[in-house]
């Protein structure tokens, strides 16, 4: 799997930034927090990381 097969949304609430992360395939979303000051792209694939972990934990 790619970035492009995900949606990424990113809430920047005060120092914090909150990053959702979908799959348009199941419907499923998950989110994570992190600091503001992170590159986004570092960001991203933190909720990446945490979708696939969630996918790959249904499949078991």
């Amino acid at each position: 799997m790619s970035d492009n097969d995900f949606i990424i949304e990113f809430i920047v609430m005060g120092n914090t930034v909150k990053v959702t992360c979908i799959d348009p395939r199941t419907g499923r979303e998950v989110s994570t927090i992190g600091p503001a000051n992170l590159p986004r792209s570092q960001l991203s694939q933190a909720a990446i990381k945490k979708m696939l972990y969630v996918l790959n934990k249904e499949k078991s």
